[in-house]
């Protein structure tokens, strides 16, 4: 039940191309900080190998068949790949499902304030996060303003060469003797977290000079006005490239890599498939981090409405049908677990953990204590994906998220088992999950990456 540290088995030909797929991981890491983003780079990449608007096609009535490829997108911030393949629809697709949410700081609608001469964004947090792991940091701030004439301005300030950055103040420790004896969840207060933007105050005025200045700065750069925060969507996020880690850079560090470290992988296995037999899909969903709530979240009928559309251009839809493509479709939900770390191994339960280096991970089952809110994969199923793995040279490992009663999370897994159809979550091993700088392994990274294409090859 052992498994080998996977940086002992390569070969040259394996190593160079491990670090072919992992460079092009980082390009996409610091390409897709936030979920439009995301979105914007896989709509790129796609149409270069040859994928079309669904929306285009219905739009011009034309047909779709065996081997087309065409994709669709939700309010810019979910989209959904489909590679048609030589078997009905109506038989299932081979699903790679994954969420491009990360947890962040969002701005506020009405966020620009003036106090002792420095201008701040006041903020409200995203997802779960350390509070205190976001202060004295450098951050960048990504997002799109949306005129009332629906003109849209898209701000990224902080990760271009010569941007400036901006922060969230923390306490010195000379004087935070008190703050010190709060707990952890309270030693930063969630109304603290806004953003310090600017110190320059506005020749001539007198009242809130340093505010008056940045409206002067944002509507001089980007023709926007302050009432225009009321229909912004802006992000805060750890400014900075991602990066290789450790001395033998095996590693990969940089934000937001739960989940798009299985987003972008399973992308990657998608956009490589040439020929499929059952129909190839690649789901990349928002709000994950929330509930999956929303009109982009996986709750939502996007999926199941963009599924009816594509049986619809190929001549094959009914109400019928569409419910037997999604009870006979097999799914990986693609979605991060947690790294065995052991400098915190009182939270592991070791020997159903996951580790760095020892492949792809599957779990069972996720959820809190007693599997709440979990999807639990039938052994049918997993020994289905054992044999593929197998057949196809690709290393996994198994695991749970931690000890029973320690904690617990879930994944949109569940969400898809609804429908009846095969789930698992399987991904990367990642430490310090949730923190603005997340930790892989590279072997991982390609093993995913690998597991993903033999999947939808095979399954």
């Amino acid at each position: 039940m052992k498994r080998e540290n996977l940086w002992k088995t390569y070969n040259d030909d394996q190593l160079k191309e491990l670090e072919t797929i992992n460079t092009l991981y980082r390009k996409m890491l610091d390409n897709g900080k936030t979920e439009r983003e995301c979105v914007e780079l896989t709509i790129e990449l796609a149409k270069k190998e040859g994928y079309k608007d669904l929306n285009e096609i219905i739009k011009n009535g034309e047909t779709i068949k065996a081997g087309d490829k065409v994709y669709i997108s939700c309010m810019e911030k979910t989209i959904a790949l489909y590679h048609i393949g030589e078997e009905p629809i109506e038989n299932g697709l081979n699903i790679l499902g994954a969420h491009i949410d990360s947890p962040r700081i969002d701005v506020k609608q009405n966020p620009l304030y003036e106090d002792s001469e420095l201008a701040f964004l006041d903020t409200h947090y995203y997802g779960g996060i350390k509070k205190y792991q976001w202060v004295a940091m450098p951050l960048a701030l990504h997002g799109v303003i949306v005129k009332k004439d629906g003109s849209k301005v898209n701000i990224n300030i902080g990760d271009k060469h010569g941007d400036p950055v901006f922060v969230i103040t923390d306490l010195l420790a000379h004087l935070s003797g008190e703050q010190m004896d709060k707990k952890a969840n309270k030693v930063i207060e969630g109304e603290n977290l806004d953003l310090l933007i600017a110190n320059k105050p506005l020749k001539g005025e007198e009242k809130d000079a340093v505010k008056a200045n940045v409206l002067k700065l944002l509507k001089d750069s980007y023709g926007i006005e302050e009432e225009d925060f009321l229909s912004a969507e802006l992000e805060i996020v750890p400014a900075g490239r991602a990066k290789e880690c450790g001395l033998d850079k095996s590693m990969i560090m940089a934000y937001g890599q739960d989940d798009r470290v299985c987003a972008f992988t399973s992308l990657l296995a998608m956009l490589e498939q040439k020929e499929v037999k059952r129909t190839a899909c690649c789901l990349l969903v928002d709000k994950e981090e929330i509930g999956s709530v929303g009109a982009t979240g996986m709750q939502s009928k996007f999926f199941e409405n963009s599924l009816a559309e594509l049986m619809d251009r190929m001549g094959e839809y009914s109400e019928l049908k569409l419910r037997r493509a999604l009870q006979n479709s097999k799914m990986l939900s693609s979605d991060v677990s947690a790294a065995f770390d052991p400098l915190y191994a009182s939270a592991y339960e070791k020997k159903n953990s996951a580790f760095f280096a020892n492949g792809l991970v599957f779990n069972k089952f996720t959820g809190a204590r007693g599997k709440s809110g979990s999807n639990d994969a039938n052994p049918e199923y997993i020994a289905n994906l054992r044999n593929i793995m197998d057949n196809n040279g690709v290393a996994y490992q198994t695991a749970e998220l931690g000890k029973v009663d320690v904690g617990g999370g879930g994944t949109i897994a569940y969400i898809l088992a609804n429908y009846g159809m095969q789930v698992i979550d399987s991904g990367v091993a990642v430490l310090c999950m949730h923190a603005p700088w997340e930790i892989t392994s590279k072997a991982d990274v390609y093993e995913a990456y690998k597991g993903y294409k033999a999947f939808l090859a095979f399954a």
